[in-house]
C-alpha cells in the first residue's frame, strides 16, 4: 500500500470516530433540588398572631370564671364575720328537736356560706340541758343535730360535707339550774374545717 493510501485510511478512521462521538448524546447531569424554606420573618409574624389569639382566649376564659365565681375576701373583718356565722349556735325548746324560726335564719346564712365555699365541711354537735337521763339526752342531742343537718341539705349543702353527732348533756355552757341557763345548753354547735380564706356568698 502506498503512503498516500495509508494516510487516507487513517484520515477515514479518525473522521468516522469523530462523527460517532458527535452522535452520542451527552449524559444528563441531575440538577440538585433545593428545598424551599419559608420566609423566617413571615413565620415569626404568624407565630406572633397565633400566640396573641391564644392569650385573648385565655384572658376571656379567666374573665368569665371571675364573673361566675366570687373572689376570696381579703378583708380581715369580713373574714371574721363569715367565720363567726359558720360557728353561730342554734337553740331549741325544752325536750324538742324542731327548728325554730330564729334557728332557720341562722342556718340559711350558714348554707349560703357553705354553698359559696365548696371545700368547707361542718361538724354539728347536738346538746341538751341536764334534765333527763344521760341515754335520753344523748338521743335527743342526736335528733337535734340530725334536724340541723337535714335543713342544711335542703338548702343545697352536700350531705358528705356535714357530720351530725350528739354530746347529750355532757358539755353544758351554763351551770345554772334556771331556765336561762337551760336555754343556753339546749343547742347545736358547729365546727368548720377547711375554712382558711372564705368567699363571700352572692347577694
Amino acid at each position: 500500500m502506498t503512503s498516500r493510501a495509508v494516510a487516507l485510511a487513517v484520515f477515514t478512521v479518525i473522521t468516522v470516530g469523530m462523527v460517532d462521538a458527535c452522535r452520542k448524546s451527552p449524559e444528563t447531569v441531575p440538577v440538585p433540588v433545593t428545598a424551599s424554606t419559608p420566609d423566617d420573618g413571615a413565620q415569626r409574624r404568624a407565630d406572633s398572631i397565633a400566640n396573641a389569639a391564644a392569650k385573648r382566649r385565655a384572658d376571656s376564659i379567666s374573665a368569665a370564671a371571675r364573673n361566675n365565681m366570687p373572689a376570696p375576701v381579703s378583708d380581715a373583718r369580713t373574714q371574721t364575720e363569715l367565720t363567726n356565722t359558720l360557728a353561730q349556735k342554734v337553740f331549741f325548746d325544752y325536750d324538742k328537736d324542731d327548728l325554730r324560726d330564729d334557728a332557720k335564719s341562722v342556718l340559711d346564712a350558714k348554707a349560703a356560706i357553705l354553698n359559696a365555699n365548696a371545700s368547707v365541711t361542718l361538724i354539728i354537735s347536738g346538746n341538751t340541758d341536764e334534765r333527763g337521763t344521760a341515754e335520753y339526752n344523748l338521743a335527743l342531742g342526736q335528733r337535734r343535730a340530725a334536724q340541723v343537718k337535714r335543713y342544711l341539705e335542703s338548702r343545697g349543702v352536700s350531705e358528705a360535707r356535714l357530720t351530725a353527732q350528739s354530746l347529750g348533756d355532757s358539755a353544758p355552757v351554763a351551770s345554772g339550774t334556771d331556765e336561762a341557763s337551760y336555754q343556753q345548753n339546749r343547742r347545736a354547735e358547729f365546727e368548720a374545717h377547711n375554712a382558711g380564706t372564705l368567699v363571700r356568698p352572692r347577694s
